[in-house]
């Protein structure tokens, strides 16, 4: 089973943001900020779409300048066993970009360079090959 989940967009300025994505009818439905990674996480639905299809506003707090689509962050899916979903990526040719070493969370490109990120559904304990497996590149 693989479900969707959210499209992540870097933001300068997120009360703008909130505003023009409320003009199209998405509402906020929940918030995270971390003081230590200096960044927020806003997550925006359609009404009776929480869970099921959000956008992430990010905003990291020290400016910075986003080109070449760099604003643009993720796709992301939460799928059945992500070690399973990396391997039949790899036997395809596919690059993990930030291998699943936690057993939690991975990131690999789509051929036109998107960043997709994959979530385990529940827990798994981190294994090999994984666990030694460096990152490639940037996601």
């Amino acid at each position: 089973m693989t479900k969707y989940l959210h499209t992540m967009i870097r933001v300068t300025d997120p009360d703008a943001t909130i505003k023009f994505f409320e003009l199209i009818g998405l509402k906020e439905v929940r918030r995270f900020s971390s003081e230590q990674g200096r960044f927020t996480l806003i997550f925006l639905a359609a009404p009776g779409q929480e869970g099921v299809a959000e956008v992430e506003l990010t905003h990291n707090w020290d400016p910075e300048e986003y080109t070449g689509g760099r604003n643009f962050g993720h796709l992301a899916y939460r799928v059945e066993n992500v070690y399973e979903t990396c391997q039949r990526l790899m036997d395809a040719g596919v690059t993990i970009n930030r291998p699943p070493r936690d057993g939690h969370m991975a990131f690999v490109r789509s051929p036109d360079g998107i960043s997709v990120e994959l979530l385990q559904e529940g827990h798994l304990e981190p294994a090999e090959p994984w666990v030694s497996m460096p990152n490639t590149g940037s996601w």
